[in-house]
């Protein structure tokens, strides 16, 4: 019973971490990469079915598996988080009147996000190929 309890609450925060990730694709201050690695972690415990959906997705899935393996996050998703993230913050810094207290919140998540996401390397670094000695001279003749 009680395994049954932890798998269902494990579901169900999967879930939920889905739908905030998937709400984080369009609101400046919830972050989308965060809620889908916590997805795939609750899912890892819940269910194996949308754990393997998560990691296979075609948009999220090479961004999930990039940070389990290296922690890394790549730069064309670095290039699209901060082209929203600038933006985004920037409108709510300058045309909402806030108190100025909220808005260095907001100030202050936007560093923060900014940094982390910079900061992370880019992904494994691609091994060249080699070429054998002979091949190149073939080409050649």
């Amino acid at each position: 019973m009680l395994r049954s309890t932890k798998r269902f609450i494990f579901l169900t925060l999967g879930i939920v971490a889905v739908g905030l990730g998937f709400i984080g694709a369009f609101l400046p201050l919830l972050p989308t990469t965060p809620f889908l690695l916590l997805a795939a972690f609750f899912f890892s415990k819940s269910s194996e079915r949308l754990h393997q959906w998560l990691l296979n997705h075609k948009m999220f899935g090479k961004l999930i598996r990039d940070w389990r393996q290296h922690g890394a996050i790549a730069p064309r998703a670095k290039f699209f988080s901060m082209a929203l993230i600038v933006p985004m913050y920037s409108y709510t810094l300058f045309f909402y009147d806030y108190h100025i207290v909220l808005k260095g919140i907001v100030a202050a998540l936007a560093v923060w996000s900014t940094v982390f996401i910079l900061t992370r390397p880019n992904g494994p670094k691609k091994e060249p190929v080699e070429v054998p000695s002979g091949a190149a001279e073939q080409t050649n003749s």
